[in-house]
């Protein structure tokens, strides 16, 4: 049984991003699934869908006034590299298998926080501010922040509103 299974508690009612989710939730049960041969492609599948799912998460804040140096952005990023730079030492050798198994476990681990906490937040401004993630089209730009948003993009943490 894989660590991290889709569920309802994942869901956010914005259905691009749900998709989006469930796909990673997919991708990070195949890659622990995966034997040792198959497991570098299935750990690149992972990297490849979770550069164009933070990406996309990254395109809206900044179409929503999220700032771009928010710590959402910031943990894409952390994320992203941690992805990168374990395919980078498995495939040079210097590590196994092993390395990828760990971090399938620990990226099962931390995801439904980040869904339930950063996603959460970004997905009730969009839905705030009328913004259609399928088309780009802003329906409610008066909602629009004032300022950029900062720290998380909750409330308790931004200085915007």
């Amino acid at each position: 049984m894989p660590t991290l299974e889709w569920s309802d508690a994942l869901a956010l009612d914005v259905p691009s991003m749900d998709d989006t989710h469930r796909e990673f939730v997919t991708l990070l049960a195949m890659a622990e699934q995966a034997s040792d041969a198959a497991l570098p492609q299935c750990w690149q599948d992972l990297i490849d869908h979770t550069e164009d799912h933070f990406g996309q998460e990254d395109r809206w804040m900044a179409a929503t006034r999220f700032a771009s140096g928010n710590c959402h952005t910031t943990q894409h990023k952390v994320v992203l590299d941690t992805l990168r730079e374990a395919a980078r030492l498995v495939d040079s050798g210097e590590y196994g298998p092993a390395l990828l198994r760990k971090l399938t476990k620990e990226l099962g681990e931390w995801f439904p926080q980040h869904a339930q906490s950063m996603d959460a937040a970004l997905a009730l401004h969009l839905r705030r501010v009328g913004y259609d993630p399928a088309t780009g089209a802003l329906l409610v730009p008066q909602a629009l922040p004032e300022t950029l948003i900062e720290g998380c993009g909750g409330l308790a943490c931004s200085t915007g509103t």
